[in-house]
């Protein structure tokens, strides 16, 4: 899938229509967008973004998140993307387009497929977005909804991440502290390596198994079956509704928020007791730490979760003991097996080895053989066979992967679990203290006189404040009932599950659930094998990656990448063997194991997509900016979109060097304060022009 042509109309500082064509004639697949800062290259990554993604486009990268919560909510923050010269001429609308070609999407066979996300400033209380297959509106995209068939067809939001970003601040994924952020970077990692749509794919085949099982019910377990389902329905309903209701009400938030800024400001600048200047420090510090309080508490909701197992520490041990048994009894079945099977085979080669009628061995000789041929293969061959009583019943039947996410989670709660609970919630009240300690100092540099005017401002403040606080409060509220619901759900589904395993299968329906029970039992070791085959061959993209881009060559000796479950985690060793944190590197070296990660991910997919990536060589040396130049841009996708400061990001020399990849150029000419045009260059002009029209302005 490449791109073919992206349309900016009255967006931000792009007044009128402005496209851009990225349709390449031969093996070049870099296109080059750089202007001078402020001209428009980081809204133009922006708009792409907010065309696939609207309002959720703050799940691809903080910095929206933050743009969002600083003006005021997604509402107001889009609302202020119309070009200013636009709104002064009363045309409210804008909108960003964008064309696709290239395409393999099988359930949709089609030459092209346009995106187009448009606003109204004035009248819009939404974004529309519009899907064109081959010139007509998609019949599919309306039945799923556009943002789904986005999702789905083009880009899932949870990979956005890695084909659209900042190169300065991919070192985050280096920095990856807290088990929420884990949480989500593993979900990330999963979908981009494609094991999700193998999990999905097993659990569809559970739900079919459990939909076959419940019609071999009774009337009595049929009707239980159908209020434990009703239950899920309801739960989920509920679980939606509250999360609905915490999204209008972060925006709410938001508002408030942004408006008792405003006002704090003024009140400051009214006392005069700290400066501007002061202020933004401190203000930066308080978001930072309730970021900071934020991640804290998910890790302490995490682990509240875990405390119930802590608990019942000695039944989630006998469980685990259980566990061993039963995998020890399917060996020793296994083994079994094998001894009568060998045995059988020497018995079978004795009885065929051709002999006087006088030797033919009687039916008493044979046992005695058969007995003594199989005590001496246990012994010599499977001695390490486990012995359980003859009477031992298997309970759980868990598969590998899932009783090694059953022991993992057993070992954190013998090993870690203590030690770990201690750390965040001393961190928490740390960091509550200290969030404290700010708030009260931005209180007491607001105004004490009792002018009106002033005493009006504070009142408005205090107030504002009082709803900020009901409304968080309201928020955790929420996220409480979100939790017990959804430990209602989930234990109604392990109920409906219980019952459907405990019901007989119609001869009816004996063949289909025998063919489901061997897929699903073929499907685990498939997801096995293929999670076996992505560690090993993602461990060897990152260490070559690593070894081309860095230059204390064998600092990093090995990669490890862990699955277990649905936790996903990249270990740096040196040649120790000792593990390397990724926090101790530089924020050079935690680039580079940024980039080695990223080429690793989207040469690991299956996914075809451009790459587009802002500040293209901030925080690299010479030498390291040479080597991303040669081994990385170039080769990380068929169409790669770089957004260089001139001179700064990219040198005319590591230009040169990148020449023979480019397909075409793009200079953002800046015409007005508020209107800037793309430039259409030829590759080979394109640093002349620049230094010609620029030079004055150094």
């Amino acid at each position: 899938m490449t791109i073919k042509e992206i349309e900016l109309y009255n967006f931000r500082i792009y007044k009128g229509s402005n496209k851009i064509d990225l349709t390449s004639k031969g093996k070049e697949n870099i296109f080059i967008i750089s202007g001078r800062n402020g001209f428009g290259k980081t809204t133009f990554l922006m708009s792409l973004v907010w065309c696939l993604y609207g309002r959720n486009m703050q799940e691809v990268d903080d910095l929206y998140k933050k743009e969002i919560a600083d003006q005021g909510g997604y509402n107001k923050y889009i609302a202020n993307s119309l070009n200013r010269l636009a709104r002064l001429e009363e045309d409210h609308n804008f909108h960003v387009s964008i064309t696709f070609t290239d395409l393999n999407i099988p359930e949709v066979p089609c030459q092209n497929i346009v995106i187009t996300r448009s606003y109204n400033a004035k009248t819009s209380v939404a974004d529309e977005v519009e899907v064109l297959i081959d010139g007509y509106p998609s019949e599919l995209a309306k039945e799923v909804g556009p943002e789904i068939f986005i999702r789905e067809f083009i880009m899932p939001i949870e990979i956005a991440k890695f084909f659209f970003f900042d190169a300065e601040k991919i070192v985050n994924l280096a920095e990856v502290s807290t088990t929420e952020q884990r949480r989500k970077l593993s979900m990330a990692y999963a979908e981009v390596l494609g094991i999700k749509k193998y999990e999905d794919m097993k659990t569809e085949l559970e739900n079919l198994q459990l939909k076959v099982r419940q019609e071999s019910a009774s009337v009595t377990e049929r009707n239980l079956l159908e209020q434990l389902k009703a239950d899920v329905i309801k739960y989920e309903n509920l679980i939606q509704e509250n999360e609905n209701t915490i999204l209008e009400l972060r925006e709410q938030r938001n508002e408030k928020n942004k408006e008792s800024r405003d006002i704090q400001e003024k009140l400051i600048k009214a006392g005069s007791l700290i400066t501007v200047e002061e202020l933004q420090k401190l203000r930066s510090l308080e978001e930072e730490l309730t970021h900071k309080q934020t991640e804290l508490q998910n890790e302490l909701k995490e682990s509240y979760d875990i405390i119930p197992f802590a608990i019942a520490g000695e039944k989630f041990l006998e469980v685990n003991i259980q566990l061993e048994n039963e995998a020890n009894f399917k060996a020793a079945q296994f083994k079994d097996e094998n001894v009568r099977g060998v045995t059988n085979k020497i018995l079978t080669d004795l009885l065929n080895i051709p002999k006087p009628p006088l030797l033919a061995i009687d039916h008493q000789v044979h046992k005695f053989y058969a007995e003594t041929f199989e005590k001496l293969i246990r012994k010599h061959f499977f001695a390490d066979t486990p012995s359980l009583p003859e009477d031992f019943k298997t309970i759980h039947e868990f598969s590998e992967s899932e009783r090694n996410e059953l022991s993992a989670v057993l070992s954190n709660i013998k090993l870690s679990f203590r030690e770990s609970f201690k750390r965040i919630n001393g961190d928490n009240i740390q960091t509550r203290n200290e969030l404290g300690t700010i708030r009260r100092k931005l209180k007491d540099a607001e105004a004490n006189q009792e002018d009106p005017i002033i005493s009006e401002y504070r009142k408005h403040k205090e107030l504002l404040d009082k709803e900020i606080i009901h409304i968080d409060d309201t928020i955790d509220s929420l996220n409480r009932e979100i939790g017990e619901y959804t430990n209602e759900k989930t234990q109604k589904g392990k109920r409906i599950e219980e019952l459907s395993r405990k019901l007989s299968v119609s001869e009816k329906n004996k063949e289909k659930d025998t063919v489901i029970a061997r897929n699903i039992i073929n499907l685990k070791e498939i997801i096995g094998k293929f999670k076996a085959q992505k560690k090993q061959s993602l461990e060897e993209q990152i260490l070559k990656g690593l070894e081309t881009l860095m230059h204390k060559k064998g600092f990093i000796k090995k990669v490890e990448v862990e699955i277990i479950g649905d936790d996903i985690d990249i270990i740096l060793k040196n040649n120790r063997g000792e593990e390397i944190k990724k926090e101790s590197l530089s924020k050079g070296e935690q680039q580079m194991y940024a980039t080695a990660l990223l080429r690793g991910l989207v040469e690991e997919s299956d996914i075809l997509f451009p790459v587009f990536i802002d500040s293209p060589m901030q925080k690299f040396d010479e030498q390291h900016a040479e080597n991303i130049i040669k081994y990385f841009y170039p080769n990380i996708s068929d169409q790669v979109v770089i957004f260089p400061l001139i001179n700064k990001e990219l040198t005319e020399k590591e230009y040169n060097i990148l020449s023979q990849h480019i397909a075409q150029t793009y200079l953002i000419n800046n015409l007005h304060e508020d209107k800037s045009e793309f430039l259409v260059l030829e590759p080979k002009d394109f640093f002349n022009t620049y230094n010609r029209m620029y030079n004055h302005a150094d």
